[in-house]
């Protein structure tokens, strides 16, 4: 497997390590990256090919992904000229509808787009995928080791799925810190030192996460077992129930699915 990466920054980063991890020879891996920095750093840690512009390894690779950001992704795409052709196309670009990507390369449709999260920078990743008919289920397994590399995948039947993938999972780790943000802050308030009540915040997202992962029972029944009747959850989680937190929360759902969409639009205009 020889895969091209378009754009070096963290998640090609990432991909690229964990693809080592699991084995893949860094020699058939490459990198166009534009930033002298960037580039530097991918070459002092991976014997990787890396060039400021398409070359012969990309040209050479079977597969390509698309990794620069996604305001930039049309002029990046402008670049490969022919050079795709035959390629399985893999987007990790937010927002870039599959229709946009094939007009910018001259109606190519073997493409997979990929909305990652950054876990994937520690390997605890979790990526929605969604994939046209042209695609086989050879290039879905290739897609699937690939973001597999850096955590767990899931597949979506429609593109649109994609939009609220983003608002759950892409932009989720952004509201799990700030859910530890908020317990820190309350711990500290009350007089626990700042270092302690940032540890006891970490930990208890970091634990029930994982007893989440590992326990059989779901998430709603894990929840019952920590209420007791008439004791401090219950009292927690009355408050929620007044202040309609889940409603709340999911009208904020809403808004980045919807925001989601609005991109797609204004990324697709010509």
């Amino acid at each position: 497997m020889n895969i091209a990466f378009l754009g070096g920054g963290n998640m090609a980063n990432a991909l690229i390590g964990g693809l080592v991890a699991r084995g893949v020879e860094p020699r058939s891996l490459s990198v166009v990256e534009v930033s002298p920095a960037a580039r530097e750093k991918l070459g002092a840690k991976y014997p990787i090919h890396v060039s400021t512009a398409p070359d012969a390894a990309v040209h050479r690779a079977d597969t390509l992904v698309l990794a620069v950001k996604p305001q930039d992704m049309r002029a990046a795409l402008a670049s490969l000229g022919a050079g795709v052709a035959g390629k399985l196309i893999i987007s990790i670009a937010a927002g870039v509808r599959l229709s946009a990507l094939s007009r910018w390369l001259g109606g190519h449709r073997r493409i997979v787009r990929c909305m990652p999260n950054t876990p994937a920078l520690v390997g605890a990743g979790i990526t929605g995928l969604y994939a046209p008919a042209e695609v086989s289920a050879d290039d879905r397994r290739t897609a699937e080791t690939i973001l597999g590399a850096v955590g767990e995948v899931v597949w979506v039947a429609e593109e649109k799925l994609i939009d609220p993938v983003t608002a759950v999972s892409a932009s989720g780790p952004a509201y799990v810190f700030w859910f530890i943000e908020q317990l820190a802050a309350y711990a500290e308030g009350t007089g626990i030192p700042r270092e302690a009540a940032v540890k006891l915040a970490k930990h208890c997202v970091l634990g029930s996460a994982k007893l989440a992962m590992e326990s059989a029972d779901t998430p709603a029944q894990l929840r019952k077992n920590v209420t007791s009747k008439g004791g401090t959850t219950e009292a927690a989680l009355r408050v929620f129930d007044e202040e309609s937190l889940a409603e709340r929360f999911a009208k904020a759902l809403a808004a980045a699915t919807r925001r989601g969409g609005e991109l797609g639009d204004e990324l697709a205009k010509d």
